[in-house]
């Protein structure tokens, strides 16, 4: 089958799955542990189908990712599954107006020198072993997401990286690298594996605290959360650096004379701009905002994109950026992207597809083991989270697992911590989080390549979570179960 019949393949695969929901008979409810039943409507039964058909056109781009996600829209409305309105309002939602600011400010670095200047010396700092040059990397990535939105982190980390891969140099046909493949996926991995160690690194965070606030009437704080998720996220990082260095050993072991021409690069830089410190202000000012935030109860009303975009704004009235910059530099089909996974999140959980899901696989688990049942939830907030809003994932299942929880005598704080946790880490598919998407701008890896490194790091995040469940944990006062 050749490179055309396979598009067409997938585009029909695609199609067909929505057609046959769409018009298969009406499915029984989901019924929860306490007897209350979830109905699944045409409208979810429709949304359902919408999903797989995104999910298998995403996976397998048979049109450009950003095309994909108008089809969203379009189907939505022309298949009545919601009003046009409500389907492309969620295009310009503000998590959508954020990746953009986020975006902006990337630009900005890289334009203004930045980004060249902190590559050079990291470079200087970590040598020129590539192993060591990975893990710095990774470090610093994850690192910068305790204060700041992983969003944010990883545009400013692409253009350094991309300055780093250039000095690496290219295969003799053209190819992309192995080591290339490993900066970028794992720029996306650690990006999500350190944001889960404070309330800072996503929307997610203060959200599950405030779910489980509502459920049991317990508030959790900044330092009781950091205390129990950044061990796990630092973990996380480290083995996901000994994954890729496996999976994506790169072909050279060392880069000779690297740390000397970093060097000289970045004399050539020349004493810093006006222009960079400029710039630096600006991203210090929108950052120190986006951390007051989570402390001045006046800013918490204000949405998160707002900084960003002022900063963006900033930008262009100082002529560091051009309407050249936005028209060309921006990729479009990027934000076009969770343009689209906001607005099937949305229509999966507004259409209450996603809560029929989720009941329907948590009413599964309710006799199970203590161990299958978090397992279980995990594994779906795992799988869930890289389809829709990772917010979403979260408030679609932490209720219902929390009342089913109560049930089987688990802690209810295991249930909290884990399904956070993987929540941050969604590591197959490109819409899981704008990192991942983010680190596809690179050309340096296919959706393809990106999925299958993502079924042994699941795999690694799950057994992860195991192992944090019976060790570490239960040191600092958490049991599995309630005594």
């Amino acid at each position: 089958m050749n490179k055309n019949s396979k598009r067409i393949f997938f585009i029909l695969l695609g199609l067909g799955l929505f057609l046959a929901l769409y018009f298969a008979p009406q499915f029984g409810p989901a019924v929860d542990p306490s007897g209350k039943a979830f109905e699944l409507s045409q409208e979810g039964k429709a949304a359902i189908g919408l999903f797989l058909l995104a999910g298998i056109w995403w996976v397998f781009e048979v049109t450009p990712i950003g095309v994909t996600s108008i089809a969203i829209g379009v189907f939505q409305a022309l298949f009545f599954i919601r009003p046009a309105k409500d389907a492309f309002r969620d295009f310009m939602d503000p998590t959508v107006m954020f990746i953009l600011g986020s975006l902006l400010i990337g630009l900005a670095f890289t334009k203004a020198g930045v980004t060249k200047r902190i590559a050079y010396k990291m470079l200087d700092v970590v040598g020129e072993d590539t192993r060591k040059i990975l893990l710095g990397v990774f470090v610093v990535t994850a690192l910068l997401t305790h204060i700041m939105a992983h969003t944010a982190v990883a545009a400013t980390m692409f253009p350094i990286l991309v300055a780093i891969l250039a000095l690496y140099g290219e295969n003799s046909d053209g190819r992309p690298t192995k080591f290339g493949k490993a900066l970028f996926i794992g720029m996306a991995y650690t990006a999500g594996a350190g944001s889960i160690c404070t309330l800072l690194g996503g929307a997610r965070n203060p959200a599950a605290v405030g779910f489980y606030k509502e459920f049991t009437g317990i508030d959790v704080s900044f330092i009781e959360f950091t205390t129990h998720l950044a061990p796990f996220g630092w973990a996380a990082v480290l083995l996901v650096w000994a994954l890729l260095l496996v999976i994506y050993k790169p072909e050279k072991t060392k880069i000779p004379g690297l740390r000397e021409k970093a060097r000289a690069e970045y004399a050539k830089l020349g004493p810093v701009s006006k222009q960079e410190i400029f710039v630096g202000i600006v991203v210090f000012c929108a950052l120190t905002m986006l951390v007051l935030q989570a402390i001045i109860p006046a800013l918490k009303t204000m949405d998160r994109s707002v900084p960003l975009l002022a900063a963006g704004l900033l930008f262009f009235l100082s002529n560091i950026l051009t309407v050249e910059d936005l028209e060309k530099k921006i990729p479009w089909n990027i934000v076009l992207l969770f343009s689209g996974a906001m607005s099937i999140g949305f229509c999966l959980w507004k259409t209450g597809a996603a809560q029929w899901i989720a009941v329907k696989w948590l009413a599964m688990l309710v006799n199970a083991h203590w161990l299958v049942f978090v397992l279980g939830i995990c594994f779906l907030v795992l799988i869930m989270t890289n389809f829709i809003m990772n917010v979403a994932a979260i408030a679609i299942t932490l209720p219902v697992a929390l009342v089913i929880a109560k049930y089987l005598g688990v802690n209810p704080e295991l249930i909290l911590y884990g399904a956070t946790a993987m929540a941050g880490m969604p590591f197959l598919l490109l819409i899981g989080a704008a990192p991942n998407a983010m680190a596809y701008e690179s050309k340096q890896f296919t959706t393809g390549e990106f999925f299958m490194t993502g079924i042994p790091a699941s795999a690694m995040i799950l057994c992860l979570l195991v192992l944090m469940t019976f060790t570490y944990w239960p040191l600092i006062g958490m049991s599995a179960l309630i005594k």
